[in-house]
């Protein structure tokens, strides 16, 4: 397996709730090494452009709102296979679906405000890293 590097922001929800250290600590026993980290408010422009791909879904101005409401964390992770770990550790889009002692699980309150985003491919991860990050941030 190869080492690769994924995006990980932390919702608007679970830093309200003071629980970004404690999400950030697990992602570090899990094995993941932080590249570049940088705490963010997102305008509901750039919360627009992310998620540019779900706009023509219904949930869109629902999500693009959220994530505008409040600081994020927005994180490159690395590790071994790191997309589909970060995946694991994460849990099921739907808390109330998602297997136990997974961040979605523990933090997240419903599919909407569920803590945390994670690239879902490694062309994701790709496009998702560089919306946040200059290559020169990355370690």
């Amino acid at each position: 397996m190869a080492i690769q590097r994924t995006l990980s922001i932390i919702k608007p929800d679970a830093v309200e709730k003071n629980k970004a250290g404690a999400i950030l600590a697990r992602f570090q026993e899990e094995g993941f090494v932080v590249r570049a980290m940088k705490p963010i408010h997102l305008t509901l422009k750039q919360a627009e452009g992310f998620y540019a791909e779900h706009r023509e879904r219904g949930f869109f101005g629902e999500l693009t709102t959220f994530m505008s409401r409040g600081p994020v964390l927005v994180l490159a992770l690395e590790r071994e296979d790191a997309i589909a770990k970060y995946r694991d550790v994460i849990g099921a889009t739907d808390p109330k679906k998602a297997a136990d002692n997974t961040i979605r699980k523990l933090y997240g309150d419903n599919v909407g405000e569920n803590a945390v985003h994670g690239s879902d491919s490694e062309a994701s991860a790709a496009r998702e890293l560089g919306y946040f990050f200059s290559g020169y941030e990355l370690l």
